[in-house]
C-alpha cells in the first residue's frame, strides 16, 4: 500500500487542522496516525479499523482530535482541534493488514512520508 499525507501547516494555539492521508488502497486495513517531535520516538495518534466502526485515540489526543475514513476514495483524515505547542510533530500515515489497529510501529508494514504541524504563536 502507499500512502500520501498532506495538510500539515503552521497554527497558532487553539487553533485547528485537518491531515489527509491518501492511500494506493484501504480495504481490509486497519489506517493508523503517528507523530515524532524533535529527539522524541515516533509514538502512536490514532487508529481507526478497516471498517471504520472503531476509533482510538492516545490520551493525549483525545477530544480534540477525530479520525475517519472515506474507503470508497481511500482516503483517511485526522482533524485536529485545539491544537497545543506539544503537538508539534511530523505526522505519519500507516497501514496495518487487519481490521484491527495496534499501538505499536513495528505492526504496520506501509508509511506515508509525513507531514510536518507546527502549534506556535
Amino acid at each position: 500500500v502507499q500512502l500520501q499525507a498532506s495538510g500539515g501547516g503552521t497554527v497558532q494555539p487553539g487553533g485547528s487542522l485537518r491531515l489527509s492521508c491518501a492511500a494506493s488502497m484501504t480495504n481490509n486495513y486497519c489506517m493508523a496516525w503517528f507523530r515524532q517531535a524533535p529527539g522524541q520516538e515516533r509514538e502512536f495518534v490514532a487508529g481507526i479499523t478497516s471498517t471504520g466502526a472503531t476509533q482510538n485515540y492516545a490520551d493525549s489526543v483525545k477530544g480534540r482530535f477525530t479520525q475517519s475514513r472515506d474507503n470508497p476514495r481511500a482516503t483517511v483524515y485526522l482533524q485536529m482541534n485545539g491544537l497545543k505547542p506539544e503537538d508539534t510533530a511530523i505526522y505519519y500515515c500507516a497501514a496495518r493488514p487487519s481490521f484491527w489497529c495496534s499501538l505499536l510501529r513495528s505492526e504496520y508494514t506501509s508509511w506515508g512520508q509525513g507531514t510536518l504541524v507546527t502549534v506556535s504563536s
